[in-house]
């Protein structure tokens, strides 16, 4: 295979050459904004599918104005430079795209201001990030989810993920796949990566946006799914940690996770232990969109080959 190619600094090269200084401001604080975008492969089309790309790219302009950055191009310039990054790359499974802008500037010193913004992109393979057949186990971490007050939860802010880093860390070293953070209320936040959905009583529960949560996009898909095929009732409400144990159902929703069962929290089995069947419908369907095998949601895929 021939050498990755990234974008940096407006032109494409080799992820190899893609190098920023150690005294970028962005390296040492933080201070940039960033997506993961999914592209899907589908062995039976040989096509390659790009999940939500508009939605993403909306996204990350909202995250980079909220941080006072410029991304130096318009949405429509940055589809179009990542449509091209994943036609170079040629890759023929599935994919993580991850934009980037950033305070580009090579100074020390703490401000968002007078500053240089940049934009830049990469790829990498990327399989699955959780286990969406057997289901995953979960604890409740330690390490609450940051507050919006402190610093903007619903951008997403390289330098927030350390606090995401810190409750991932501490939830596998005491043997669980995943963390469940909650808000500085005690009420359920998201996982360090992932939505949190329950299911009890033929009713999705999911956090809103008061409960500190990044406002997801795979969560948003599913809840149209869910509205569209299933016979059951929506809410968004505040989850206490308690209704977790009870609850007849958990998934996790994310780009990097899909759709993925939760079978455990603080090794009390969710339900009879095993993923939900409702969250495995839910599941099948949203696999076959992400594929391009269901055209009723054509519209949420851009075709790459």
């Amino acid at each position: 295979m021939n050498s990755p190619i990234a974008y940096l600094n407006n032109e494409f090269m080799e992820l190899k050459d893609a190098k920023i200084n150690i005294v970028t401001h962005a390296f040492n604080y933080g201070t940039g904004v960033f997506e993961g975008i999914r592209g899907n492969w589908n062995d039976q089309s040989e096509q390659l599918y790009i999940f939500k790309l508009e939605e993403h790219v909306e996204r990350i302009f909202n995250s980079a104005k909220i941080m006072r950055l410029d991304p130096q191009i318009t949405k429509d310039q940055m589809c179009q430079i990542l449509i091209e990054l994943v036609k170079k790359n040629n890759y023929r499974e599935d994919i993580y795209i991850r934009p980037i802008i950033y305070k580009s500037s090579e100074i020390v010193g703490l401000r968002m201001h007078d500053l240089d913004d940049d934009f830049l992109a990469y790829i990498v393979p990327f399989g699955n990030y959780l286990d969406p057949n057997a289901g995953i186990h979960c604890g409740v971490s330690s390490i609450r989810r940051i507050d919006d007050s402190m610093v903007p939860v619903r951008a997403k802010v390289t330098g927030i993920y350390v606090n995401n880093s810190m409750a991932k860390t501490e939830a596998v070293l005491n043997g669980y796949d995943e963390a469940i953070m909650l808000n500085m209320d005690g009420h359920i936040s998201e996982g360090t990566g992932e939505n949190i959905v329950i299911i009890k009583n033929n009713t999705i529960i999911s956090p809103t946006a008061a409960d500190n949560i990044l406002e997801g996009l795979t969560l948003e898909a599913v809840l149209e799914i869910v509205k569209n095929h299933l016979q059951i009732n929506i809410e968004r409400r505040s989850i206490d940690r308690s209704e977790l144990y009870i609850a007849d159902e958990v998934f996790m929703t994310g780009t990097a996770a899909h759709v993925t069962p939760v079978v455990s929290i603080d090794k009390i089995n969710i339900g009879n232990g095993k993923p939900g069947l409702l969250s495995k419908k839910i599941q099948e369907i949203y696999f076959s969109i992400i594929r391009g095998e269901n055209d009723q949601y054509s519209k949420w895929l851009k075709k790459i080959y």
